[in-house]
């Protein structure tokens, strides 16, 4: 079974000026529940190759690293990310969609295939911790480009 979530919002703000918030990886520490930052060490901001070194919170380990490329990048439409840390490569994607005069705003994290101790704690602390903190990473979200407006 894969463990994911994903998490949606409506933003009063057309998909251009969502798209700096999502495509700007080092900004996501702006909307994030939890302590991170995340560098470009190389590439453009939302170009599809870039690369980033992040550190958050996760269960158990505070300055938890991960390697991040962008994947997929179509402005003002689609960011996807793959994330790698030695549980495996994890893949984010946001996807934007006008709706109204707003923009609806879709996070879907998917965790690499688990094994271990990984794969019976994780599906049980996941909805516990992840899902909560994905719900309000979007209001977050929606806070943030609501008030630069």
């Amino acid at each position: 079974m894969t463990t994911q979530g994903t998490y949606t919002v409506t933003i009063d703000a057309p998909p251009e000026q969502v798209w700096p918030f999502i495509a700007d990886v080092s900004k996501h520490s702006e909307w994030s529940p939890k302590a991170f930052s995340a560098e470009l060490v190389s590439g453009e901001t939302g170009k599809v190759g870039s690369r980033y070194r992040s550190r958050g919170w996760v269960p158990g380990e505070k300055e938890h690293a991960n390697e991040v490329e962008i994947v997929e990048s179509v402005p003002f439409e689609r960011l996807a990310l793959r994330s790698e840390d030695k549980m495996g490569a994890f893949n984010n994607s946001y996807t934007l969609r006008a709706s109204g005069t707003g923009t609806e705003v879709s996070h879907t994290l998917v965790f690499p295939p688990l094994k271990g101790v990984s794969a019976l704690m994780i599906p049980l602390v996941f909805p516990l911790v992840g899902k909560p903190d994905g719900r309000k990473r979007m209001k977050l979200l929606k806070q943030a480009v609501e008030s630069s407006t």
